[in-house]
């Protein structure tokens, strides 16, 4: 995933610290091994019916394998999906791939509540996982203009995000213990020949279950929840 596209959009204007002070506990919802398109139309339903009362929501899950293309992502970055299905989304961004072994975070958030613009939401995101690897002995960063986090040469944690009506949907996907043989399929992100690796390779955890306790707390600090 990449968060291009959606960076071009106008900063979220900061709603002062009583709306933070008024805003709900988050609800973090562990959902398994659901699938893809069920997921998306729901992020789509919440995001479109929320409204300034409502709780944030950070959902933790796998996704069977599925590739995901965004809005204006262009079908040569497709090289050979084989089996695997093909969705076109409405995130920003190309083509990436999700399976089971990978965290999927999707942070439904109302960003003009916690004063966050797309750039602020997009960078915490990043944090959150170079926080989580760093406890591992792990020297992961982020790239101005190609997000997403990255060991050395290598990509460990892809960001792509909507938002609409100040409210985010879509997120980060994060590779725990996974098979990378599918990201060989297409151009990851839209680059030729970019590599991917996974905290399991690099020392970390191997469960993505134990991946998604160790990483909210970091989400919740770095979004300010």
């Amino acid at each position: 995933m990449s968060a291009a596209g959606a960076l071009a959009a106008a900063a979220v204007p900061a709603p002062g610290p009583a709306a933070r002070r008024a805003a709900p506990p988050p609800v973090i919802r562990r959902l398994g091994r659901v699938e893809y398109e069920p997921t998306w139309r729901a992020m789509q339903r919440f995001t479109a019916e929320r409204d300034a009362a409502a709780a944030d929501e950070i959902w933790l899950l796998e996704h069977p394998p599925v590739f995901t293309l965004g809005a204006n992502a262009s079908r040569a970055h497709l090289l050979a999906p084989g089996d695997i299905p093909v969705v076109q989304i409405d995130r920003g961004g190309q083509v990436t791939y999700h399976g089971p072994g990978q965290l999927v975070v999707y942070p439904l958030i109302d960003l003009r509540r916690l004063g966050l613009g797309i750039r602020d939401f997009v960078t915490a995101l990043e944090r959150a996982v170079i926080d989580l690897a760093a406890a591992f002995g792990i020297a992961a960063d982020s790239r101005r203009g190609a997000p997403g986090v990255y060991v050395g040469g290598d990509k460990l944690a892809s960001v792509g995000v909507r938002v609409r009506r100040n409210g985010s949907y879509h997120g980060l996907a994060l590779n725990v213990a996974l098979d990378l043989e599918p990201f060989a399929r297409i151009n990851p992100c839209g680059y030729q020949g970019l590599r991917m690796t996974q905290l399991s390779a690099l020392g970390g955890p191997r469960s993505v279950w134990e991946c998604a306790a160790l990483l909210e707390p970091h989400l919740r600090r770095t979004l300010g929840l």
